[in-house]
Formats: C-alpha cells, sequence, structure tokens
C-alpha cells in the first residue's frame, strides 16, 4: 500500500502553504494559496488521498469490522497502519511531524474510513477532537510537546468534558479545579462518556475554576492538559454501547490530580470558549463519518437489491424499492456536500458555526434513516448479524448525540440565523 506521505509530497510543497502567523486561530492548519470561485471537482492529490483512504476501509478494515464488533476489542492494529500511513496525522502541522494538510482533507479521508467500520474511525477520529484545542489555542511549547508525540508514534488523545449529569449542558460541568500553593491546580471530578478514555496518552480536560456559582461562562471554567498517567486519574470500566463498540468510552475519575500551571490552555477563565470553539473543526469530520456510513449503506441496499428476487422480480425493479434509493441518494449528496462547504470555510478562515452545524446535524439524521432503510430492504436478513446492514443501523445512532445532539444542532442554526437576520433587518 502506498504512503500518503510519499503521494502527498507534491501537494505539500506546491498546493498548499500555512496561514501566515497574524493571531487567526486557524493559523495552525494549511490553506489553499488563493481562494477561488464555485469548484466541485477534487484536485488530482486529493483523489489519490481519497484513493488511499479506500483501499485501506476496503482491505484493512471492512474485513476485520464484524470481529471487532463481536468483541469489542480496541483496534489497536489498525490505528498502528494507519499511522504508518499518515491516516492519523493528516491534520497535524509540519512543524509538529505531521502532513499538515487542510481539514477538508481530513474530512475526505474520515469519510472513507467510516465507510469501513465508523467504530474504527471514531477510535481513530477522536483524536481530532482531543487535540484541537491544543491546535486552535495552544502556545508553541504545549503545541511541541502534545502534538510531536502525536505525529511521532501512534498514541491517542481524548476530549474530557462530558460528566453524568451534564452532556450537552457544559456550562454544567462541575469537576472543579483549586490552586495549591506552588500555583499549579488540583483537579478533583469525574467525567463521562469519554471516547478514547482508556487509551488516551493525554487528555483535554474542562473544570471549573471559578467557584462562584453566579460566574459568568466566559470567566468560570479552565481548560487543562492532563497526562494519563498523572497520579489521581482513576479509569473506568469500558462501556458496552449499542454501535460503534471497538470504539474505547469509558468514565474517568479525577482525585487531586496536580496538573502544572504550565499546562493550562490560553490563561485560567477561557476553558469555555476553548471547548466551544473546538466544535468548529471538528463536526464537519463528524459529519463526513455519517456520510460514509450512509454511503456504505447505500451501496449494499443497492447491490442486495440487485441480488434479491420477490415474486419474480429483483427488488431494484420495484418502485417502492427504487424511492427508497433515491431517497438515500438525496441525503447522502447534500450532506456531503454541507461538510465539504463547513471544512472549506474552516481552511479559509471563515467562521463556519452555522454551516458545521448543518453538516453535523443534517449528515447525522441521513445516515440513521439511509441505515434504517437499508435494513428494511434487506428485509428480515437485514435484521440478522451475519449481514453488516445490522451493524450500521446501530452504529449510526451516536451521530445523533456525540459533539452536540441532533437537538442541539438546530438551536445554533436557528441562534446564528436569527442573529444574522436582526443584524441585517436593523
Amino acid at each position: 500500500m502506498i504512503s500518503i506521505k510519499t503521494a502527498f509530497s507534491s501537494l505539500l510543497r506546491c498546493g498548499f502553504k500555512a496561514v501566515a502567523s497574524t493571531g487567526c486561530r486557524h493559523a495552525s492548519r494549511q490553506t489553499p494559496v488563493q481562494a477561488t470561485g464555485y469548484n466541485f471537482e477534487l484536485t488530482d492529490q486529493q483523489k489519490e488521498m481519497q484513493e488511499t483512504a479506500r483501499k485501506f476501509a476496503r482491505e484493512e478494515v471492512i474485513p476485520k469490522a464484524a470481529e471487532y464488533d463481536r468483541t469489542g476489542a480496541y483496534p489497536w492494529d489498525l490505528i498502528k497502519k494507519a499511522h504508518s500511513l499518515g491516516l492519523m496525522t493528516a491534520g497535524i502541522p509540519e512543524e509538529y511531524g505531521g502532513l499538515g494538510l487542510g481539514l477538508f482533507e481530513t474530512c475526505l479521508i474520515g469519510e472513507e474510513l467510516a465507510y469501513g467500520c465508523t467504530g474504527f474511525a471514531t477510535a481513530m477520529g477522536a483524536n481530532e477532537l482531543g487535540m484541537a484545542p491544543l491546535q486552535l489555542f495552544g502556545n508553541e511549547e504545549q503545541k511541541k510537546e502534545y502534538l510531536s508525540r502525536l505525529a511521532k508514534e501512534p498514541l491517542l488523545c481524548a476530549y474530557c468534558v462530558t460528566e453524568p449529569g451534564t452532556g450537552s449542558d457544559v456550562a454544567g460541568v462541575k469537576t472543579r479545579a483549586t490552586k495549591n500553593k506552588d500555583g499549579d491546580y488540583v483537579i478533583n471530578g469525574q467525567k463521562m462518556w469519554i471516547t478514547n478514555g482508556g487509551v488516551a496518552n493525554w487528555y483535554f480536560l474542562l473544570a471549573r475554576s471559578n467557584p462562584d456559582p453566579k460566574a459568568p461562562q466566559r470567566e468560570a471554567f479552565t481548560g487543562f492538559i492532563v497526562e494519563r498517567d498523572t497520579p489521581g486519574v482513576v479509569v473506568g470500566r469500558k462501556e458496552m454501547n449499542m454501535g460503534q463498540r471497538c470504539s474505547d468510552t469509558r468514565g474517568i475519575t479525577f482525585e487531586d490530580v496536580v496538573v502544572p500551571k504550565k499546562n493550562v490552555l490560553v490563561k485560567e477563565g477561557a476553558g469555555f470558549k476553548i471547548a466551544m470553539g473546538a466544535f468548529d473543526l471538528t463536526r464537519p469530520p463528524v459529519a463526513a463519518g455519517a456520510v460514509g456510513l450512509a454511503q456504505r449503506a447505500f451501496d449494499e441496499a443497492t447491490k442486495y437489491a440487485f441480488q434479491r428476487k420477490a415474486f419474480g422480480s429483483h427488488l431494484a425493479e420495484f418502485q417502492a424499492i427504487q424511492f427508497m434509493l433515491a431517497d438515500m441518494a438525496i441525503g447522502i449528496e447534500t450532506s456531503r456536500l454541507a461538510y465539504y462547504r463547513a471544512a472549506w470555510m474552516f481552511d479559509h478562515g471563515i467562521r463556519n458555526t452555522y454551516w458545521a452545524s448543518i453538516a453535523k446535524c443534517l449528515a447525522g439524521d441521513v445516515a440513521n434513516k439511509a441505515a434504517a432503510d437499508a435494513v428494511q430492504i434487506f428485509g428480515g436478513a437485514g435484521y440478522n448479524t451475519e449481514y453488516p446492514v445490522e451493524k450500521l443501523m446501530r452504529d449510526a445512532k451516536i451521530y445523533q448525540i456525540y459533539e452536540g445532539t441532533a437537538q442541539i444542532q438546530r438551536i445554533i442554526i436557528a441562534r446564528e440565523h436569527l442573529t444574522k437576520a436582526k443584524q441585517m433587518l436593523s
């Protein structure tokens, strides 16, 4: 199998360049030299990268997906192979050992891997969420230490924000951070549903640093980088979830965990902005993963419709089946265009909150409908574990839940729309 590092050396040399260090929060990403008008064609380099990820998904991931789903074992062998190909380091800037590609290219990779297995794609892609706060807001010393570590070895990181009593309500985080006499911080609290929680080398952690319950969100929380092996970090049991079972999800308890002040991101009190700002970077890849799952469901249903006969005709000849396939195509193509736009905007330094939420919300809903319809087309066989669509249906549900529920995305979309409308009408 060819190496992405080899295949895309020309891309890195001439097609892309780093954003100048001007204080832009996207300065650590890569962006095209010049923005152009609408163009719905991928470059030759992007096609080659897409094909490499596609080849890996079909030859390495799909043959092992069912077994990993059955056992719930973490896919370390796939993680190591993906890292060796550069699939895990595409978005890490070159100066820290990565390929330095843009979010658009990262999404292309993510869609292809999710086609093979979204459990594996989430296990690998969770690194994007874990390191996003550091990429966007970390200082040079922090990036050099922690991003370089991920580029050098097949290591994982995790985003520790959700708690047993706080999911979408991030402002309700109760984990506490208090300063000790040395100026360092002591963390106490519990996190829940943390992807890569049991395999991560380090965590991004959000904790309340201002004890005043009336303190505004913009001042109440602080973001930290926490080493996994710090004394007091207690990793809970692996959760057995409905789907994406090879992804490692756990609760993590922090008991008097001392975090040096050098591991504070930006400054004390900036944590809420950091935690929320990361989603502009990470929601497009989640949407891409949902599209990958929907495309797999579409392909499996189409193939089965040509194989299975009923009343003397192939299923594909019945209009009822044709309409279901048409609806899948409509949803997949529009979802793909939505995440393309959200990722493109991010890479060009354009605020993409509105489009990132549209992409994530739409793609999550489409993935669930496509998977459910695929099961319906398969009939009784679709309900059986011997066929792939049963797993797709279980795997799809989480796309309407993690990284902001479908309802939260609609709140964001409406808020962004109404804010803009008020400005135009005033």
